[in-house]
């Protein structure tokens, strides 16, 4: 049997996660996206399009709480295409359950296992019911502070180098102000750099921008930080891919998102770009926020 260039991704995840949209965006990518396909066909699928003669050469499954109906379990389905050493990649789309709520309420639709109980009880239902999915899923991506051209950019960022076999790292930047993202491996907090925001004349500007880039990555701090910062990410990237895990998010946070945390999101990937260890996306969550 051939097997996949870029390996096929299984989007999953909760109801109003922005599965949608995720599937969209890999559609846009070139992507052959199945939706809803019972655990039990999934192999079946992935498996066809594998053969030598398929006009499919990336593909995508989106499976949600009503796939699960039917018989099977989607970890049965992992181990199984395991062993036919087609190695799917697992994303997880997720958000807080106050902004699931609010998505549903937005649509005026009920919730796939609410029944006859409220939309919070059926939400409920569903983590319970894909816990052990979500433990064991590649990318997490948490939905709950992204726009949709936000989420765009994410999936985008995760997705770009899926054809090589290194480890790909997301460097996110963030503020606290907004909330640290779920989603992340590790988060990091640079509110100890001096704020360029209270400088008149960078306030204007942001992180990408040179004169901002130019006074956090000045500062004694910044470097030292980012030196030992870089010496103890090494050490964790390797024990990572000991343990296969091969997507890892990097959250770096101040009190807004548009500067300390940007410039320092930039070094960092760009060391481990020059590094050349590992595939590296940047990410600037509320760059454009207020």
């Amino acid at each position: 049997m051939a097997q996949f260039v870029t390996p096929p991704i299984l989007l999953t995840g909760m109801s109003g996660g922005g599965l949608s949209t995720a599937a969209k965006v890999l559609e846009d990518k070139g992507y052959f996206v199945a939706h809803n396909l019972p655990p039990v066909l999934i192999v079946e699928l992935l498996e066809l399009c594998a053969q030598d003669d398929s006009p499919v050469d990336k593909v995508a499954v989106v499976t949600d709480v009503r796939s699960r109906m039917f018989p099977g379990s989607l970890l049965e389905t992992f181990d199984q295409l395991r062993e036919r050493d087609m190695q799917p990649t697992v994303l997880f789309m997720d958000a807080r359950d106050d902004v699931l709520i609010r998505r549903f309420d937005s649509v005026r639709r009920t919730h796939p296992l609410q029944g006859e109980d409220t939309l919070k009880v059926g939400i409920r239902r569903e983590r319970d019911a894909i816990a052990s999915v979500r433990a064991g899923a590649d990318i997490i991506l948490d939905t709950t502070n992204l726009s949709v051209h936000d989420l765009r950019r994410a999936i985008e960022a995760s997705f770009g180098p899926l054809g090589s076999q290194k480890q790909h790292v997301t460097v996110e930047s963030f503020g606290f102000k907004h909330g640290s993202p779920r989603d992340a491996d590790l988060v990091v907090d640079v509110r100890f750099l001096p704020n360029p925001y209270w400088v008149q004349e960078l306030r204007p500007y942001r992180g990408t921008d040179a004169p901002v880039a130019d006074y956090v990555l000045s500062q004694p701090s910044a470097e030292e930080f980012i030196n030992r910062f870089m010496s103890m990410l090494d050490s964790m990237l390797a024990g990572y891919h000991h343990e296969g895990k091969n997507f890892i998010t990097v959250g770096v946070g101040c009190t807004g998102g548009h500067h300390r945390s940007v410039a320092v999101a930039e070094e960092i990937a760009h060391r481990l770009r020059e590094a050349g260890k590992v595939d590296v996306s940047v990410l600037h969550r509320d760059f454009e926020r207020d």
